[in-house]
């Protein structure tokens, strides 16, 4: 299609405005609404350090523009931790392949260790069947819980960011503490969102949290286990 064509194309839509052309001010327009507090990825950063539940909640039912969309949210700071984990090579203590040898379960292992965002996506199904099972006098349904597991998710994968960076400078082990201060701040949350004033939440929220990694890297072992049988009949 030559431009004359494009051009009385163009003119037939209902509004031939054009859009402003792509330059250095529509770019820098790009990133400053990306990474500025009054909306964002700070913004968001921000409000779930501070106030999770009722962030998560907001977003649910009142407004949806401020805040990064969850998936996204997920998968970016996962990228994040990748990232750094990638340039300093701070311990890897998230997931281990160790002790499965050269077999299709160390092969499921190592995809999770190298593709944090989808496999928190995939992990969040699980926690949240839990949160579901602790939490189910709470009129929320299954997808405003995932929605609220990748937000804390992100959160937490941010909290171990920031405690590899600090491991890979002071040489100390700090990895630890982030995994610590990660589940400190999921139990929190969760707490948070449902129901603050019930200290029992925060522990239900924890033991949800930790049985649905468990059953995640259990089926991962399953799915690498029936992958193997399948591989030695044929």
């Amino acid at each position: 299609m030559n431009k004359d064509i494009e051009d009385k194309e163009f003119e037939k839509r209902k509004d031939p405005k054009p859009l402003d052309r792509i330059d250095g001010k529509y770019v820098w327009n790009e990133i400053s609404s990306v990474i500025n507090f009054d909306r964002g990825l700070f913004y968001t950063i921000r409000e779930l350090l501070i106030k999770p539940g009722s962030t998560v909640r907001k977003f649910l039912f009142y407004d949806r523009k401020r805040i990064v969309k969850p998936m996204v949210f997920l998968i970016v700071c996962s990228l994040i931790y990748t990232l750094f984990q990638q340039l300093l090579h701070f311990e890897d203590g998230y997931v281990s392949a160790e002790g499965f040898g050269d077999s299709a379960i160390t092969n499921i292992l190592n995809w999770i260790q190298k593709n944090y965002g989808y496999a928190n996506i995939l992990m969040s199904i699980f926690i949240a069947i839990w949160i579901k099972l602790f939490f189910r006098k709470y009129d929320y349904n299954f997808y405003e819980i995932i929605i609220l597991l990748c937000f804390i998710m992100g959160i937490g994968m941010l909290i171990y960011t920031i405690s590899g960076i600090l491991e890979s400078i002071t040489k100390l082990k700090i990895l630890q503490i982030g995994a610590i201060l990660g589940f400190i701040y999921t139990a929190w949350s969760i707490g948070r969102f449902f129901e603050k004033n019930k200290k029992r939440n925060y522990l239900k929220g924890i033991f949800a949290y930790i049985l649905g990694m468990v059953t995640f890297y259990f089926l991962a072992v399953i799915l690498g286990s029936g992958i193997e049988l399948i591989s030695k009949i044929q």
